[in-house]
């Protein structure tokens, strides 16, 4: 990836592009690429980044650093616990609509604060949380319930659920649902040009794992 042009193309290329990039992470000998002030001059006029990444807001998850790219990389969207809304679909179609993006990464990972708020807001003495806070806990809730099963309607014991089978649930579920809202996505997978990974990144290690694909990788 030494130019804007020479990105790869195809969804399976650039999820390998990414792996090679989490390795080098994970084994602590990143090149730090695309960061200097030559690829800033190259992009003044546009870009043509190689993913776009869907992440949670949580500051340990930076996607730059994790898959060792830089300036012009990835168009990245990012909001707490990765909940999907308007502006997130949105953000991500002009990404596949217009920059060609080949590939859209949703990226969850362990210790989420968002998905242990949800978890402890089914709780029997749960307090009330903010009303914006609430909004982006009430898209994880089902994830929560999936996992805790029993009676839809009856509190639950936060210590009984394990947040980390719920937030593999809840990456499942964004995956599902981008595809559910959006036309132009669904239809460039049908196509091959694009393909979609749910992946989860380990806190601890630096290693970034698959979970789920859609599409030809």
């Amino acid at each position: 990836m030494t130019e804007p042009a020479a990105r790869p193309t195809t969804p399976a290329d650039t999820w390998r592009e990414l792996r090679r990039g989490n390795g080098r992470f994970v084994a602590g000998t990143p090149e730090h690429p695309h960061q200097d002030v030559a690829r800033r001059a190259s992009l003044a006029e546009g870009q043509r980044p190689l993913v776009a990444i869907f992440g949670c807001s949580d500051s340990r998850l930076a996607a730059e650093i994790i898959f060792d790219i830089g300036l012009g990389d990835a168009f990245v969207v990012r909001n707490a616990g990765q909940v999907i809304s308007s502006s997130v679909v949105g953000s991500l179609e002009y990404a596949v609509g217009v920059l060609n993006v080949p590939l859209i990464l949703v990226l969850g990972h362990d210790a989420c604060g968002a998905v242990k708020a949800a978890i402890d807001s089914q709780a029997a003495d749960a307090e009330p949380l903010p009303a914006h806070i609430a909004g982006l806990v009430d898209s994880i809730v089902p994830s929560v319930r999936r996992v805790a099963g029993g009676d839809a309607d009856a509190p639950i014991d936060p210590a009984t659920v394990d947040a980390a089978y719920v937030g593999r649930e809840h990456l499942r579920g964004t995956v599902s649902r981008l595809l559910e809202e959006s036309e132009m996505i669904s239809d460039a997978i049908a196509a091959g040009t694009l393909a979609i990974v749910g992946a989860n990144y380990r806190l601890s290690e630096g290693r970034v794992d698959t979970d789920v694909v859609v599409g030809s990788i």
